[in-house]
């Protein structure tokens, strides 16, 4: 076959040949016409786009682009219920990365925006959805917008929350009711809500509520003074006297949380805000269900419920009480509190004294178990009896002592020493200590024993009486310096008394105290107990009695140098002879009249 001669056509394409038929021309025309079906897109911009597929790791997203964004399924955690279809808002982070992919982010894109619908939220008082990441101290961090906000613990419901952990992971609705600018803080309330709602029920509930009207509700609540009842959006609170006609020391012992029970509508004030519930109002009380039978006189058993000084409750069945005076736990009349009798908790028995159906009031007895001492006085304490007192109290006439629980005398001050003057009981004895003691009268009617305590000894004034008689003379020391003289101790414990008058020693100073000297007994008083001394009449008798004998020597020397005849007469007249005659009779009297002034 012969090889012509063959030449190029004319205006052949070969571009277009080695490109399947398409120029240079057409695939820029169609370049052209693909990218302007495409959205124009520029880095670190927020668009919306469509999720076209989701995965556990994944969600695909198409902005319009030429290739499609991938996310991370993570990013999406505030919203489970993300679906193929829904369109989101990302944030362009590349148009293309080293493998031409588009590179998107859905957080940053919340994050660009959140601030300002936050803000705007708050303003419109919108409701928001959020995302409860974590737990934090007082509260929840809570996703809000793609911002973190802050929900306190008070503000997560209407009742109090007792585990957070619970609420972790969910995703609620949430108010936004505080922003701080200046530091982008957000607070969110979730309870606003439930409140708002609970507000048009609390309405309809509260216009409808009557004193009496009993209604169901939830322990809400506990305090130590009550229990706070949920009736449906409006709380009533439940005093703890009303919880049980019994005495209730911990509102836990009769009701627990979230506990449903019936409840009775006691009172409410004129808004009814403030709502008072009953609960033991809804069984009978148990006055009435008390034994018919039960009288003045009967013994009875319970529990001490409350102490008092005055006296103790006794509980002897619940809701049943008894008081117990003080006077009424012992025969004692040195009663000070009731606590030193018994306490709460105590089991005691007692005896009804008093009981009023129609006031609801009992008072009881416990001395009254015991048999009254004074009952037989005279058996076991007769006049004459010696005992052993404890000593209760002083005054300025005596000492007051307990022979015995429910048994008192009195020791009058003039019966506790024959021989030492006491001018109070506090310098014989003290309180508390014992004391021997003699019965010497019994008062039945006012519950007093006149008691001794020196007649437990021979009285020794009758051997002072042979002792200390008239102008014998002892030593004694002076004990005490008054006004009016001083004290003298003298043998035998006795004591005597001497005016300054008398104190005057030889040389004319004056006795002092603590000195020791002889005494002469110029007055025994048996009946008063009182002995007159005197240091001075000691050498003053002496000088007297010198005088005398000196006077009776002298008139007899001039009696005897007169002449016979001048002698007088003898007078035989009686009369004249008592006047005249004996000039030492009268000398003899008129001493003893100068020692009476004395």
């Amino acid at each position: 076959m012969a090889i012509k001669d063959i030449k190029p056509l004319e205006g052949f394409d070969w571009e277009a040949f080695e490109n399947d038929g398409v120029s240079a021309a057409d695939k820029a025309a169609q370049k052209a016409a693909y990218e302007g079906t495409l959205n124009n897109v520029n880095d670190n911009e927020v668009v919306d786009g469509t999720i076209t597929s989701i995965n556990d790791r994944e969600v695909v997203v198409n902005i319009g682009y030429k290739s499609e964004g991938i996310i991370a399924r993570s990013e999406f955690r505030y919203a489970p219920d993300l679906k193929v279809g829904d369109t989101v808002e990302v944030y362009i982070e590349n148009q293309e990365d080293k493998k031409g992919q588009l590179v998107l982010s859905h957080k940053k894109a919340r994050q660009s925006r959140s601030w300002d619908r936050v803000n705007a939220a708050l303003a419109n008082d919108e409701i928001v959805t959020g995302f409860v990441k974590c737990r934090t101290k007082g509260g929840m961090i809570v996703d809000v917008l793609g911002t973190e906000a802050f929900l306190p613990g008070s503000q997560i419901d209407v009742k109090p929350i007792r585990d957070y952990d619970t609420f972790v992971g969910k995703t609620m609705e949430f108010k936004i009711v505080k922003i701080n600018q200046e530091f982008r803080n957000v607070v969110v309330s979730h309870k606003a809500l439930i409140e708002a709602e609970l507000e048009q029920q609390k309405k309809e509930i509260i216009s409808k509520l009557e004193k009496g009207q009993i209604l169901e509700g939830t322990v809400k609540n506990i305090t130590n003074y009550g229990v706070f009842i949920d009736l449906g959006g409006v709380d009533g609170l439940i005093h703890i006297t009303d919880l049980s006609w019994g005495r209730v020391s911990d509102p836990k012992e009769i009701v627990q949380l979230d506990q449903k029970l019936n409840v009775v509508i006691i009172d409410f004030d004129d808004e009814k805000k403030r709502i008072a519930l009953g609960l033991k109002q809804l069984t009978p009380h148990p006055w009435d269900a008390l034994d018919p039978n039960l009288k003045v006189g009967d013994k009875v058993k319970g529990k001490v419920v409350v102490m008092a000084d005055y006296g103790a409750f006794i509980e002897i069945a619940p809701g049943v009480e008894g008081l117990i005076h003080v006077s009424e736990m012992s025969w004692s009349a040195h009663l000070h509190s009731a606590q030193e009798f018994m306490k709460v908790g105590d089991e005691v028995e007692a005896v009804i004294l008093t009981l009023d159906r129609e006031e609801r009031k009992m008072s009881l007895g416990v001395k009254q178990l015991r048999e009254d001492p004074w009952e037989k006085i005279e058996e076991k304490y007769p006049v004459g009896s010696q005992h052993t007192a404890k000593v209760r109290n002083f005054t300025n006439f005596g000492v007051f002592v307990e022979v015995e629980e429910g048994v008192d005398g009195l020791i009058h001050i003039s019966d506790l020493s024959w021989t030492k003057k006491v001018k109070h009981p506090s310098e014989f004895t003290k309180i508390g200590e014992p004391i021997e003691v003699q019965v010497l009268d019994i008062d039945k009617e006012n519950r007093r024993l006149s008691l001794g305590h020196k007649q437990l000894e021979e009285n020794p004034w009758d051997k002072f009486e042979e002792v200390f008689t008239q102008d014998s003379v002892h030593q004694g020391k002076i004990t005490e310096v008054l006004d009016k003289g001083a004290v003298i101790a003298l043998e035998g414990g006795v004591e005597g008394f001497a005016t300054p008058k008398h104190l005057v020693k030889e040389d004319g100073s004056q006795a002092q105290l603590g000195e020791t000297l002889d005494f002469k007994v110029i007055e025994f008083n048996k009946e008063a107990k009182r002995i007159i001394l005197s240091h001075s009449r000691i050498f003053e008798d002496v000088a007297r009695a010198e005088a005398k004998a000196a006077k009776k020597a002298e008139a007899a020397a001039k009696k005897a140098s007169r002449p016979q005849k001048e002698q007088a007469p003898v007078i035989k007249n009686v009369a004249a002879s008592t006047s005249l005659g004996d000039i030492d009779a009268l000398a003899a009297l008129k001493e003893k009249m100068d020692d009476a002034k004395e």
